[in-house]
């Protein structure tokens, strides 16, 4: 089950965190791994660490929020192995502050990267599974997304928009073979949080990582890896009759509080 084998998965900001994880288990499961990092030292670790371990993966260096270097990278990954079967948009920025606290340059970042990265992804990947008969989109948004959360109105709207654009791909292609669905995780432990403790409650980190954690109803936060076993079954063929669909993977927080 959940054989990748003969896939070409691409996978946004693949250098870290969740996205890391899923390129790390799709290559496992037989996939050639495309990151697209804007990290390239980052990508380029874990192209490393794949294929240490017999998978295959490459990095490809791109700013996703730029459409003619996504353009170019896709373009790439595609005569480079001749098909595109996978893509998982990872890539994203996170801010912290309510509307007040939002300036217009907050703003843009966060619309730039989030929204219109994922839109500049859709569409080269969308072009190219066309051409090859089908493929599988999966989105990363977020319980912020549908889930009214304090100090988080940029970010919050970027991911409703994520939610909203995987509903119109998977209802505008669904006639190409095409599936795009979406995961809305809750808190989860990546390298952002702990730079974030760091950042704003020095000497406090664990204390503040330990109250972060019980907000989730299950006591703890999520791993990298467990979203990573549930976007390798959404974006493998046993899911086959999944698609338009949004799945919270957040230990009860949206409907447990």
């Amino acid at each position: 089950m959940f054989d990748l084998s003969e896939k070409t998965a691409v996978i946004t900001g693949g250098g870290s965190g969740i996205g890391k994880a899923i390129a790390i288990l799709f290559a496992k499961q037989g996939a050639d791994v495309a990151i697209i990092e804007l990290n390239q030292a980052n990508g380029e670790a874990v192209v490393k660490e794949i294929t240490a371990n017999g998978g295959k993966a490459s990095c490809f260096a791109c700013d996703v929020s730029k459409q003619v270097e996504v353009k170019g990278v896709f373009d790439d990954i595609h005569t480079k192995t001749g098909r595109i079967n996978i893509l998982v948009n990872s890539a994203g920025i996170s801010h912290i502050g309510n509307l007040e606290k939002t300036s217009e340059t907050d703003f843009d970042r966060i619309f730039t990267v989030n929204v219109k990265g994922v839109y500049n992804c859709l569409l080269e990947a969308v072009t190219k599974m066309k051409l090859g008969g089908g493929g599988v989109i999966l989105n990363l948004a977020s319980v912020a997304g549908t889930l009214g959360i304090p100090d988080r109105f940029a970010y919050s709207m970027s991911k409703g928009a994520v939610l909203s654009m995987t509903l119109s791909v998977a209802r505008d292609y669904i006639n190409q073979n095409i599936r795009c669905n979406c995961i809305s995780p809750g808190r989860v432990h990546t390298p952002f949080v702990d730079d974030f403790l760091k950042k704003n409650y020095p000497g406090q980190e664990q204390e503040m990582f330990e109250k972060l954690s019980k907000t989730q109803p299950i006591g703890r936060m999520g791993t990298p890896q467990e979203m990573a076993s549930l976007a390798l079954y959404l974006c493998s063929d046993e899911a086959g009759f999944v698609t338009g669909s949004d799945y919270n993977i957040d230990g009860g927080f949206m409907t447990l509080k």
